[in-house]
């Protein structure tokens, strides 16, 4: 307890550098992170289709199965994080993704489906842990600069993200060259191994644990942590009496279902299209919508408020699947259509986010953040398992315009709320 009281007797300015070296830590954290992901589960859907055939409509698997190991986890690594603290959380879960790669690229060499995605499945506790680092990252920020502060996370997963798809076709080549493997092993190897760097690098520089330093862990709010978890509400009733607190839970989900839905089959559609090779581009630039102007996004967020950025991501994503749904084979139009459709996560995962951490008091909101990412990630799986289906059934512009409807119920949910918080 006595480093505890430590941390609470700390002053403004202490607590100020604390946080610049969190965003510090975080950053790198986050660009190793990143680039390892959108390597990887660019070609996920390729490896499916070696394995099952060019026709078959389980291509969204890879995706599907990547994000419902990030939702297992992101409730596992959030309960760690509220004991243990924020460093514990993280360490676990690059630690896990690093092993997840390794076995997913095991399964790609030697065929094997269900190696492959218990794989993918322990993979996507890199997706878990990088999502948390932008709850992460406000921890010890003020209530005005948190937009930013996630922001500044989201930013740094540019630099990764896009050069992560770009690194595929050098990925693959250097497996088959000097190791001999095949075609798509490569790029889950190296993958996996992208991870030792955010794993090191949480291990030995988020000292000291941001979430501990702003007293949000149970050991610092009762000596009895067993009686205090218990005497809080639940999610459920956070969200039973939190109209802000579900509008926010609505927008994290259909910001990322939409997203992932049209993004994960885009390069399936192109390669049926014998476009192939530009998908990986196209994708690269769908990820740089997705955090390149994070910065700009957090500051509109803090300066116009959540529920206007949240509307603002309603929009573009509304654009962005019209757009889609029109280009037809045209690889030249999914270029702007998928940045566009990042730009609109970019809006809606920030405003929400941001509105989740406004609406929950500090000692809960380690628990509705990760029942929100739980949430997020669910859904986006059974997002991505089921876009490939939608697109063998009834084509990939009638699965865009399904995103661009879902969309539009958010934004009549949206509506009311701000009509109501209008005339409170």
């Amino acid at each position: 307890m006595a480093i505890v009281d430590a941390y609470e007797a700390l002053s403004v300015v202490e607590k100020h550098a604390i946080q610049k070296r969190t965003l510090r830590v975080l950053v790198l954290g986050q660009m190793s992170g990143s680039a390892a992901l959108s390597a990887a589960v660019t070609v996920g859907a390729f490896v499916i289709q070696d394995m099952l055939g060019q026709k078959t409509p389980w291509g969204g698997i890879a995706s599907a199965t990547v994000t419902v190991g990030t939702a297992f986890m992101a409730q596992v690594l959030s309960r760690l994080m509220l004991r243990q603290g924020r460093r514990r959380g993280l360490m676990l879960g690059y630690s896990l993704a690093l092993l997840g790669g390794l076995i997913a690229g095991s399964g790609v060499e030697f065929q094997s489906l269900s190696v492959f995605l218990i794989g993918l499945f322990l993979f996507g506790n890199g997706q878990s842990a990088n999502l948390l680092s932008r709850y992460a990252a406000t921890d010890l920020a003020e209530a005005n600069q948190r937009g930013a502060a996630m922001s500044r996370i989201l930013f740094a997963s540019t630099f990764g993200a896009v050069l992560g798809p770009v690194l595929i076709k050098p990925a693959e080549h250097l497996g088959q060259d000097l190791f001999g493997w095949n075609l798509y092993t490569g790029p889950w190897v190296f993958s996996g191994l992208f991870f030792i760097t955010s794993f090191v690098n949480v291990a030995l520089r988020l000292k000291p644990d941001p979430l501990i330093v702003s007293g949000g862990t149970l050991s610092q709010r009762s000596t009895n942590t067993q009686s205090n978890d218990e005497s809080q509400p639940s999610v459920v009733q956070f969200l039973v009496s939190s109209p802000r607190t579900r509008l926010s839970f609505y927008g994290i989900v259909v910001s990322h279902v939409t997203m992932v839905a049209v993004m994960t089959m885009t390069p399936v559609h192109l390669r049926e299209h014998g476009h192939e090779t530009v998908s990986a581009y196209i994708i690269s630039l769908h990820i740089a919508g997705m955090y390149a102007f994070s910065p700009l996004v957090g500051r509109f967020s803090d300066t116009k408020g959540r529920l206007n950025t949240l509307l603002v991501g309603c929009v573009v994503l509304i654009a962005s699947t019209v757009l889609s749904a029109m280009a037809g084979s045209n690889p030249a139009v999914f270029f702007p259509s998928l940045w566009l459709l990042g730009i609109g996560w970019s809006f809606g995962l920030i405003g929400a986010s941001s509105l989740l951490i406004d609406s929950v008091p500090i000692e809960q909101r380690v628990r509705v953040q990760g029942a929100a990412d739980v949430a997020m990630s669910l859904f986006g799986g059974l997002a991505g398992f089921s876009s490939g289906f939608i697109r063998s059934s009834i084509g990939f512009p009638w699965l865009s315009l399904l995103g661009t409807f879902i969309v539009l119920a958010l934004i009549a949910v949206l509506l009311l709320n701000i009509v109501r918080t209008q005339q409170e």
